[in-house]
């Protein structure tokens, strides 16, 4: 596989400096983007479980102490600075034989890796494309399985993406070339954000055809799937799928707005950095956005076309799709019927099967027929109340009532309903009425001591109100179930949803918990009110503070 002669003088430059390379080998060329990504994101891990477990008295940007307790930066570092982990910028020959390290405070120590390490996962994730486009986007033998629709639909405008990278990566690395100690390298996103990285979203939200499509190919082409099986056993590929080339892009555009905002976190409040990570993060925070949403738009047309050939309405007749309406939850619960005595409770017939499909602006209850779904009422969303029942023995545990304050004939009408089990009922309840309160806060309350978990493994979203999280992911804890269910709304994001609890850990130490709040409350503030005003006072009072605040006093 050739390399671009921009990534190879990067990964020369980077990896033949880093101290112990003629043992290691060439560090960054050792990790496809894939591995990068995985390796980064248990190293942040790691890095929360020391302070959270091993230091529970130290405070969260404490500097360690003459007894040998370390701070978490310190921390950080040694985390990462181990033969398995990435190359650190302090690592490099250039660096330690430069006296930086001597001269520099510990904050921009920290610094200088934020950057560093944007720059070298942006080197991976370029290698991870090359692959892509010599191993399998040019491979002659699969591209005769293939017709030129079908070349399409799988790789799509991969080739742009490929391009937009290739710019970003040279721009950085010319930066890194001019000078070790790193000035800045959001001024660079920021540029190219702008102007270039629009070709990610055509590709993202043409994602949902190409895994379609990668199937459709995958059952009906012998001969794709044969050559397929042989390119990904090649020893470049390391064992990935190709299927982990594929979603790269949306990948790298969503890590990228986590590492400005690490950035952020670390920039000096009004100086040039922080006004430059401000546009950057706002100029990805849109991509991401437009990106999700073009994504959610199209699963949720096909999704509302899709049920509304199973319904038949027996009287009155509700239009389902709309650009405006989207899927919440659906599912079976059970509808209890007759009055409340003991000889009933015996009955088998004590409940009856209903289905409920609740969307953002509408229930409807309805009853299986086949393939069918009878609707037999009807509500607008914000008419509707629920109450939690006490288990009162089998027959009345995981019951709740709801009530319709105007169904479809415009009268109040009451369901007491059973669920399966006790999360399923809590998130029913949590569906079907929002605004009710969660059992602890939600970020925007700005509680310090608010329940938090660590994602320890990515899950993937099963249900509508789940929420898919990736590994290190920091969630606020709204609710949680005795038989395996969180609810939370993450940080960086704020978007909400059910999780299993086994893929997530609770965050013990309450200064860890404190400063992951103050750290998305600064990332919510800038995005939101310091985009304009900030920027501009910013980079005035940044140029002096970038030169005279990153050395040592001593």
């Amino acid at each position: 596989i050739k390399y671009n002669q921009t990534f190879e003088r990067l990964s020369r430059r980077v990896s033949c400096q880093v101290n112990d390379a003629p043992q290691r080998g060439d560090v960054i060329r050792a990790f496809l983007y894939q591995e990068y990504r995985d390796t980064s994101k248990q190293q942040e891990i790691e890095q929360r479980r020391q302070r959270d477990n091993l230091f529970p008295g130290v405070k969260a940007g404490t500097v360690g102490t003459d007894s040998g307790v370390m701070s978490p930066p310190v921390l950080q570092l040694q985390l990462r600075n181990s033969a398995q982990s990435l190359t650190l910028w302090q690592n490099l020959e250039a660096v330690q034989a430069s006296g930086l390290l001597t001269q520099l405070l510990h904050k921009e120590i920290i610094m200088q890796e934020a950057m560093f390490e944007l720059v070298t996962s942006e080197a991976s994730y370029y290698k991870s494309l090359e692959i892509l486009e010599t191993h399998f986007l040019r491979n002659p033998v699969l591209v005769n399985t293939l017709s030129q629709s079908d070349m399409h639909f799988l790789f799509s405008n991969i080739e742009e993406v490929m391009k937009a990278s290739e710019r970003f990566l040279m721009d950085l690395e010319h930066r890194i070339e001019k000078s070790i100690l790193i000035p800045d390298v959001c001024d660079i996103v920021y540029y190219h954000a702008a102007k270039h990285f629009n070709v990610f979203i055509t590709y993202v939200i043409n994602q949902a055809y190409q895994e379609k499509n990668y199937r459709r190919i995958l059952d009906g082409n012998q001969q794709f799937r044969d050559t397929m099986a042989t390119l990904e056993n090649y020893p470049c590929v390391k064992g990935l799928s190709f299927t982990s080339f594929l979603i790269l892009p949306f990948q790298r555009i969503t890590r990228l707005k986590l590492l400005v905002q690490n950035i952020l976190k670390k920039a000096e409040e009004n100086s040039e950095r922080e006004a430059n990570a401000i546009k950057a993060h706002h100029e990805l925070e849109k991509i991401v956005k437009e990106c999700n949403e073009g994504v959610r738009k199209m699963s949720r047309t096909e999704e509302l076309i899709s049920i509304e050939k199973t319904l038949e309405f027996k009287s009155k007749s509700v239009p389902i799709i709309s650009h405006s309406r989207w899927l919440l939850k659906k599912g079976d619960v059970q509808q209890m019927g007759g009055p409340k005595s003991t000889r009933t409770m015996r009955s088998r017939k004590l409940y009856q099967p209903v289905y409920l499909f609740l969307f953002n602006n509408l229930l409807l209850v309805t009853k299986r027929s086949g393939d069918k779904f009878q609707v037999i009422d009807s509500c607008t969303r914000a008419m509707l109340r629920t109450e939690d029942l006490e288990d009162q023995g089998q027959q009345l545990a995981n019951v709740f009532n709801l009530k319709l304050l105007e169904n479809q004939d415009e009268r109040e009408v009451n369901y007491m309903l059973k669920t399966s089990s006790m999360s399923d009922k809590l998130r029913w309840i949590c569906a079907l009425t929002p605004n009710r309160r969660t059992r602890f806060m939600s970020t925007s309350a700005h509680q310090p001591d608010s329940p938090q978990v660590q994602c320890i493994q990515s899950y993937s979203a099963q249900e509508p109100d789940e929420l898919s999280t990736e590994m290190a992911d920091v969630l606020n804890l709204l609710e949680r179930t005795d038989d395996g269910w969180m609810m939370g709304e993450r940080l960086h994001d704020g978007e909400r949803g059910w999780f299993p609890s086994r893929v997530a850990e609770e965050i013990q130490n309450k200064e860890v918990r404190a400063q992951n709040l103050r750290e998305a409350i600064r990332i919510q503030q800038a995005h939101e009110g310091g985009l304009h005003a900030g920027a501009k006072s910013g980079v005035r009072a940044g140029r002096h503070a970038l030169k005279g605040s990153i050395f040592s006093k001593s």
